[in-house]
């Protein structure tokens, strides 16, 4: 395991390497449930992270915590190390746990504003028109400078959209309540899924994901997702918004020595199953493009099928654990991944991959040029780290030793679009009314201002949106107004009279 800019995978009659300065040009882990998938990704995330590239990666089952502790030198991997012709050298990995939930570790957050309608409809399951109704929510959200953070300031620009319906077709296009209720509905589905401790500040920082412990080392952030599964929505809809923020953020680069950051997706069917075309078109956009930002992606799923052609094309380097052919589309599966390789003549790969034994491989990886290198059958080379799960209070060590503790760990609720629209009712943000405030004096007008909700000129126009300055007043709003004033005036006219008679009344009553 030499510095040689390669991570070693296995070894067939040669050792089978990945090139650290072709790792960018992503891959994929694939073979049934019990192969070996979860060993090879933690072979090649310790690699990674041997050679000061920082990995994101997954936990499906918990297995991949074990990166956080040395290995036991087990008799299978010592074994298996001598007969690849490497010593077993017992390593642990500085490893950093996040947790959408807040459980396993550090709280991972997102603002809705940051996920954006496309990702929130497909995580919502909306169709074409309901996702037609939350664009026009985000519009209007921009507009009138409301910021959205969490779900219920996702909520409150909805029920504004609900309210003002039949204005707002007339600029937007049509706006059914119907629309809005069903997007609130499963918006109530996402809450009772816990998805509400996702939405909200502190939002992830993505340079967080990216850092080298003080060997130089790369660190292996590492989402607890047992629980995260249960929801594969939201696992789905998670991973692919901070493929899109890595994409976003981060600057061109172009091919380096070793990636920036490497990303494993496990479980990725659930990401393209059911996905509309727009957003296949957005995945395949992404994954060709951020190869140039220095992010590599690998895909683990049980079936090479499970990925798009489109997406397909772009992995260049491929680990192929055994399949089993009992049903047609098994059958089906074994011949797509035997036609994906670079065929080795020594080699029936449609054959092989069904014979391989627990802990083998087909391999092939990209070479010098950036061609793909022949399909080689392989043993797969040892975890040097602890396989299997670690213990609670070895991961609550590992937490306190992140060096971000206490830097997620609490929600901050700051002003944003709900407690605006709650504020311009004349409503404080637990749902009470405002109450009246005297001291300055203002008189009757501003009594009655008081019961219709306060007049524009007193309710604050600006809030912390994205880009500030004056909301404008909305269509009842100006009804309101209009009515405050006319009723101003009529009362005013009846206490002058009121005052009047009575003065005269005293004057009459001195002469008398």
């Amino acid at each position: 395991m030499a510095d040689d800019g390669t991570i070693l995978i296995g070894k067939s009659d040669k050792p089978e390497v990945l090139l650290l300065k072709l790792a960018n040009r992503h891959g994929l882990i694939t073979g049934a449930t019990g192969t070996g998938k979860t060993v090879t990704l933690q072979v090649l995330a310790e690699g990674f992270a041997r050679n000061g590239v920082p990995v994101f990666a997954a936990d499906i089952k918990g297995d991949l915590s074990g990166v956080a502790a040395p290995g036991d030198s087990k008799p299978p991997f010592v074994k298996r190390a001598e007969e690849i012709g490497i010593p077993y050298q017992p390593d642990q990995f500085t490893t950093v746990f996040w947790d959408v939930f807040g459980e396993q570790g550090h709280p991972v957050r997102a603002t809705i504003a940051e996920m954006g309608p496309l990702l929130l409809a497909r995580l919502l399951d909306l169709n074409e028109t309901q996702e037609g109704v939350l664009n026009i929510a985000f519009r209007i959200a921009d507009e009138q400078k409301l910021l959205l953070l969490d779900l219920k300031d996702l909520r409150a620009v909805l029920s504004f959209v609900a309210e003002n319906a039949s204005e707002l077709t007339t600029k937007y296009g049509n706006v059914s309540t119907q629309s809005v209720g069903a997007i609130q509905r499963q918006l109530l589905v996402l809450e009772n899924q816990k998805g509400d401790l996702f939405f909200g500040e502190p939002a992830l920082d993505i340079d967080d994901l990216m850092k080298t412990d003080r060997d130089g080392r790369g660190v292996i952030n590492m989402l607890a997702a047992d629980k995260l599964m249960s929801n594969p929505r939201l696992y789905a809809t998670f991973l692919l918004w901070l493929l899109s923020e890595l994409f976003e953020r981060l600057p061109e680069v172009g091919d380096l020595d070793k990636p920036k950051l490497v990303f494993f997706f496990d479980e990725a069917h659930l990401l393209f199953n059911g996905a509309p075309k727009v957003l296949l078109t957005a995945v395949e956009q992404v994954v060709r493009l951020i190869r140039s930002k220095g992010v590599g992606v690998y895909f683990v799923t049980q079936n090479p099928l499970d990925i798009p052609d489109t997406v397909l094309a772009q992995l260049g380097n491929r680990v192929q654990h055994a399949l089993r052919a009992f049903t047609p589309r098994d059958q089906k599966a074994v011949r797509a991944a035997a036609e994906t390789f670079r065929q080795n003549p020594k080699i029936d790969t449609a054959e092989a991959i069904m014979h391989l034994a627990v802990g083998e491989a087909l391999v092939s990886t990209l070479e010098g040029k950036g061609s793909p290198s022949v399909v080689e059958r392989c043993l797969i080379a040892p975890p040097m780290a602890q396989v299997g799960p670690i213990t609670q209070q070895q991961r609550a060590q590992c937490m306190r030793d992140s060096g971000f503790a206490g830097r997620y760990d609490t929600m901050i609720d700051r002003e944003s679009a709900y407690e605006l629209l709650m504020e311009r009712k004349g409503l404080k943000a637990d749902g009470s009314p405002v109450e009246a405030d005297n001291a300055g004096g203002g008189g009757i007008l501003d009594t009655i201002g008081g019961w219709f909700g306060g007049t524009p000129a007193e309710r604050p126009k600006t809030g912390p949106g994205s880009r500030g300055g004056r909301v404008p007043p909305s269509m009842a709003e100006k009804v309101l107004t209009s009515a405050m004033r006319s009723a101003a005036t009529s009362v005013g006219r009846q206490v002058g009279t009121a005052i009047l008679r009575g003065v005269l009344g005293s004057l009459t009553g001195g002469k008398r």
